[in-house]
């Protein structure tokens, strides 16, 4: 089976259902340290550094792996941290997509 990590997202329409159940929970055991939030409609990650801008040059490289993939997270970071949350807008919930780009981003 294909790693998630080298695969790429594609864009998504709109008019699929959302991944549910043993299906997400499947993704989402293929990508370490991450949680689904939001009633399992959405996964989300923080991630800690030692300050300020370790946490802003993290969420840059996020932003730049997002533009990539055309498939953009909501990203917050302050001080020591940078929380990544991951949904598909389009469907209002998760698709193989948010797993693929939660992937890549633990590469970093």
């Amino acid at each position: 089976m294909t790693s998630l990590h080298t695969k790429n997202c594609i864009p998504c329409q709109g008019g699929v259902p959302a991944l549910l159940g043993l299906e997400a929970e499947k993704f989402l055991e293929k990508v370490e340290n991450w949680h689904f939030c939001d009633k399992n409609k959405k996964i989300k990650r923080k991630f800690t550094f030692p300050n300020f801008i370790d946490a802003q040059n993290f969420a840059q490289k996020v932003g730049n792996i997002a533009e990539s993939e055309n498939h953009h997270p909501d990203i917050c970071y302050g001080w020591g941290y940078c929380t990544v949350t991951i949904y598909t807008h389009k469907i209002g919930g998760l698709h193989e997509n948010d797993f693929i780009l939660a992937a890549k981003i633990n590469k970093l």
